[in-house]
């Protein structure tokens, strides 16, 4: 298959990597000095994998016409920008890594409807200064019809992907999916961008397991509100933490913090990862979004709007 992946960080990068070493034509679609990395060194990923791959890098829009597939690794931050260079490109299918839940109606406002799959990204890397990729992570790629059917091009889009390394598979849930670990992130991200602990040290501790637990539930009673039904899926339970007791639910959580530190103890949240960078963080368009939202709707989120003031303070 022909792939075009929009953005060479850790999640684009691990895909593209794997993607070649099976042998699909990969095109990665990048900009400045991370394409001329891309361009002398190859797709160089560590960790879970050890990959060296080269494929074509495109840093001119005009030079992509046709792909089967459209990828976006990017952060969520100015992601239509990015995507309208693209917009003449025929593309069979397209779907986005990206966290939060407005990627799917972004990618429909620049490709057809009709080609965009809902995606939620469940495997995660570090791309480091070297410009090589370290793979932590690797749960799964959930792709699906925004239709809730369950075609054929989703079935062997995801049967591709999952063969060549990266696990994957095609679902008929996918908003609930997508949800679910929106919910489940918007616990995360502020401990992570408030502590610039390690991810297990923070959900292993009763005291962040607290504030994941409130966070969680305040953007789950959004997703209610929305008639979004959850489910529990990695990183966090976002059905089992909303529906629970505060001790279940805390529980829930440090038994995942100690799993993390048992299986994935270097694993960091990309927001920390942008922290140390000096790179923009993405919590406008995600934890902002649901604040906004929540307003829109009546809904009081204090922890979510504490946590959010202080990231913006800290810059």
């Amino acid at each position: 298959m022909k792939f075009a992946i929009l953005g060479a960080g850790a999640l684009g990068t691990i895909l593209g990597a794997h993607l070649v070493r099976a042998g699909h034509e990969v095109t990665i679609l990048a900009r400045g000095q991370r394409a001329k990395v891309v361009e002398r060194d190859g797709l160089v990923v560590h960790g879970l994998s050890e990959l060296k791959e080269r494929c074509r890098v495109v840093t001119d829009p005009s030079q992509l016409t046709e792909v089967d597939c459209f990828a976006v690794g990017t952060k969520a931050i100015d992601t239509l920008p990015s995507l309208r260079p693209y917009a003449h490109v025929k593309v069979g299918t397209a779907f986005s890594m990206q966290n939060g839940v407005v990627k799917d109606e972004l990618l429909a406002e620049v490709f057809p409807s009709s080609a965009v799959l809902g995606a939620m990204a469940d495997f995660s890397g570090e791309l480091l200064a070297s410009g090589e990729v370290l793979f932590t992570r690797n749960v799964g790629l959930h792709l699906g019809e925004l239709s809730g059917e369950m075609t054929p091009r989703v079935t062997e889009l995801a049967r591709t992907i999952d063969a060549a390394g990266v696990r994957c598979a095609a679902h008929p849930d996918i908003k609930t999916r997508e949800w679910s670990k929106f919910v489940a992130w918007a616990g995360l991200l502020p401990l992570a961008a408030l502590t610039r602990l390690n991810t297990w040290r923070y959900l292993s501790d009763a005291n962040g397991a607290w504030v994941a637990v409130r966070l969680v539930r305040e953007v789950a009673r959004l997703a209610d509100a929305l008639d979004i039904p959850l489910m529990d899926l990695s990183p966090l339970p976002a059905k089992l933490i909303a529906e629970s007791s505060d001790d279940e639910a805390i529980k829930a959580v440090q038994d995942i913090g100690r799993r993390f530190e048992a299986t994935a103890p270097d694993h960091r949240m990309s927001t920390l990862q942008d922290i140390d960078r000096g790179t923009p963080l993405e919590i406008d368009e995600t934890l902002g979004f649901a604040l906004r939202r929540g307003r829109e709707l009546g809904l009081e989120m204090p922890t979510l709007e504490l946590s959010y003031r202080l990231i913006k303070t800290l810059g």
